[in-house]
């Protein structure tokens, strides 16, 4: 039996959110931090409503749906963390962040506490030399949408051990989901092809060879993906994919990785995706993606 019963999720948005919807519902106690309470409410309101819609499609059993959302206890204090024994890191991509956050954390978790980055392309080793316990850091990316995919890349730093690796692996799998293993290498597997994937589907955009809905309706209908790339693109924010392009083509220099401008300008003009209500696509709700 694992120790880890208790999870922290630091960051409400919508990886966070999604993570948190998934430890709840496995049934672990989940303490979700951001310094937002509308972002606290806001990712409560959004798991309530996927649960819901859950219990529709005959996918819950209704009684479990208050059990649930009883395991979820959303928190403005770091200091809520102080009996968690994993704390998942799930804000923004800037490496001082994170140090900032973890430095943070160190002071107020157990010492057997593991500490764990959601990152998709920094370094797990470069996040966990701020942590103050590179021995017990390991990098645990999540798929979006976390809620309806199984894949987690676990990937530990340099000075991660055998233990924290072997504990953070088996509480994956207690989960429900898929761990892979993968090395502390830019984009690690997924976003390594997803990046620039991603990258040359805006270019088509770009180039006016294909309209965002036609490109999403081929892709799905050619290779069977769930959501096409402008769907997956307006997800994960426009914004986000700015840093993400930024932190693969510094750590690789493959100029597929580089940012496209159009990316740039759907910035400037406050697209961002689905938070927003406008990316590639419009939307009329906040609701997560499956809801």
């Amino acid at each position: 039996m694992s120790d880890i019963e208790t999870i922290g999720i630091a960051g409400a948005g919508t990886m966070g959110a999604g993570i948190a919807l998934v430890c709840a519902r496995a049934g672990f106690r989940t303490r979700v931090f951001d310094m937002q309470p509308s972002a606290l409410e806001r990712a409560r309101d959004q798991a309530g409503a996927f649960l819901r819609k859950s219990v529709e499609r005959g996918k819950l059993a209704a009684e479990r749906l208050p059990q649930i959302m009883g395991l979820w206890h959303g928190s403005t204090r770091l200091e809520d963390f102080a009996d968690c024994a994993l704390v998942i890191e799930a804000v923004f991509e800037s490496l001082p962040v994170k140090h900032q956050l973890f430095g943070q954390l160190d002071k107020i978790c157990a010492p057997q506490a593991l500490f764990a980055s959601n990152t998709s392309t920094l370094s797990i080793t470069g996040i966990a030399g701020g942590s103050g316990r590179a021995d017990r850091f390991i990098g645990m990316h999540f798929c979006l949408p976390a809620q309806l995919m199984k894949l987690v890349e676990i990937s530990p730093g340099l000075a991660t051990s055998q233990q924290t690796f072997a504990r953070a692996w088996n509480w994956c799998e207690r989960l429900g989901q898929q761990p892979v293993k993968t090395q502390d290498t830019p984009g690690f597997v997924l976003n390594y092809f997803l990046i620039p994937f991603h990258n040359d589907a805006i270019r088509l955009v770009e180039q006016g060879v294909a309209e965002p809905a036609d490109i999403d309706l081929a892709i799905k209908t050619a290779m069977g993906y769930a959501m096409g790339p402008m769907e997956l693109l307006d997800l994960v924010g426009i914004d986000t994919q700015k840093l993400l392009c930024e932190a693969l083509y510094d750590a690789t220099g493959e100029p597929r990785a580089a940012c496209p401008a159009l990316v740039k300008r759907m910035i400037a003009a406050g697209w961002l995706g689905k938070k927003s209500g406008r990316g590639f696509h419009q939307y009329q709700d906040d609701k997560m993606f499956g809801a």
